[in-house]
């Protein structure tokens, strides 16, 4: 079996196995008495057409319900018989499926996680019945106010991208979609090529990939060739050259809510992101934050207010958002703008600085110790970027941002006078 092998000897040691047909694994031995298995598709709802958005969650749902090997319900219930647990989610950019198990269960188990993704039959009647449980998610997430909140949001920051559309899909697109059409879906993105396996846990490297890439040898010899699989790009949205505004009313509020958010890069321009996580964290992490300490501290403007600088693959938001009475709303934005002015003239003092590292740093080895987060953390990286030494290197990277490089990822991404801003107002 050809492949090539590389180790990084850090605190995480994974090793990077690619195979002829395009797929990548990545295995790690721990010492914690699981495994982790979680499979990684390259395509979530950003390359579904607008006829079909809502397909790859779909998809994410009804691969469970059964291949020519296992019935529908069958691999739940021999997971659950072993003590296993499993699940999946479902994103712009990928869909992510993964397993734990108990060491001695992963040769069996690990093979059926991958032949349900890879051998999906999409039966009919499972297909219909799935989709009024999709339709009901639908429903609960058009009835959460945080989700209606920044689906608003997101769709005055992408005036075109497909990032504007909800990964769920709406009511009219999925009371549509056919299950031919989910195989034909299923049939162009699920293949090696598109596929990221990344294991982790207490197994030998060496057995984890064995085992791995002869199933997945199998499952695709099980295949027809697929054709036209190149991956799809889309162009980023302009940065504003003014306030977009939008207005609207909810009455299932009880405070007004305003977002205010700016297009910035994505993982395509990762060294660009950097700077924009620490603003982030400076602005609205913690109750030391400059907008929690003085909007919500302080000033008593605001209830809540959080920022987050949301990286997707091909661009990313930042985003703000504060919960506040209808009167304040005004001011809340006028406190938010004059903080934006503060990072673009006055650098950064160190001791914020520092909070920021020591936080990020605590949080990178915190969030190592188990398998599941290993592996996502090495899922996440090679299926974006196609590089695992991102995700061994962002502390490092943080820490290399100092006040003169806040402020000029201030200056050029977060203007006080362009954005775009939501309100909602209750009735």
């Amino acid at each position: 079996m050809t492949s090539t092998l590389l180790k990084f000897a850090r605190l995480n040691a994974p090793k990077l196995h690619q195979l002829p047909n395009g797929l990548t694994i990545v295995a790690e031995q721990m010492p914690v008495e699981a495994v982790n298995l979680s499979l990684w598709v390259n395509a979530g709802s950003v390359v579904e057409a607008d006829a079909i958005n809502g397909m790859a969650h779909f998809l994410e749902h009804m691969v469970f319900k059964g291949t020519e090997r296992l019935k529908n319900g069958e691999f739940e219930y021999l997971v659950e018989q072993r003590g296993a647990v499993t699940n999946a989610a479902t994103s712009q950019d990928y869909t992510h499926y993964y397993i734990t198990t108990a060491p001695e269960d992963f040769a069996v188990l690990a093979p059926l996680q991958i032949d349900v993704v890879l051998n999906a039959t999409i039966p009919e009647d499972a297909f219909e019945r799935e989709r009024f449980v999709i339709l009901e998610e639908i429903r609960r997430s058009e009835d959460n106010p945080r989700q209606r909140t920044f689906s608003r949001a997101m769709e005055i920051a992408f005036l075109q991208h497909p990032y504007r559309r909800p990964v769920l899909g709406s009511n009219e697109v999925i009371s549509q979609l056919q299950p031919q059409q989910m195989r034909d879906f299923h049939a162009r993105w699920y293949q090696p090529q598109f596929l990221t396996a990344v294991a982790v846990g207490n197994l030998p490297t060496e057995q984890l990939i064995e085992i791995i890439a002869e199933e997945f040898a199998r499952s695709i010899a099980r295949q027809p060739t697929k054709t036209n699989n190149q991956h799809l790009t889309f162009a980023p949205e302009p940065p504003f050259t003014s306030i977009l505004r939008q207005e609207f009313t909810d009455a299932t509020l009880q405070q007004a809510r305003l977002v205010m958010v700016w297009r910035v890069p994505g993982l395509v321009e990762l060294e660009k992101t950097y700077a924009l996580d620490v603003l982030a964290a400076i602005l609205g992490h913690g109750r030391t934050s400059r907008l929690v300490r003085s909007l919500r501290e302080e000033k008593r403007l605001v209830s809540h207010i959080s920022v987050s600088n949301i990286t997707y693959k091909q661009q990313g938001i930042f985003y703000i958002c504060a919960h506040c009475a209808v009167e304040n709303v005004t001011a809340t934005e006028e406190a938010i703008a004059q903080q934006i002015r503060r990072l673009q003239t006055e650098l950064v003092q160190d001791a914020e600085i520092a909070r920021v590292h020591k936080r990020v740093a605590n949080r990178f080895i915190f969030g190592n110790e188990t398998p599941s987060e290993r592996a996502g953390l090495y899922g996440y990286y090679q299926t974006l970027i196609g590089n695992l030494e991102p995700a061994f290197d962002y502390p490092n990277h943080i820490q290399a941002q100092n006040a003169a490089d806040l402020m000029v990822a201030a200056q050029k991404y977060l203007q006080s006078d362009a954005y775009g801003a939501i309100v909602l107002k209750p009735y």
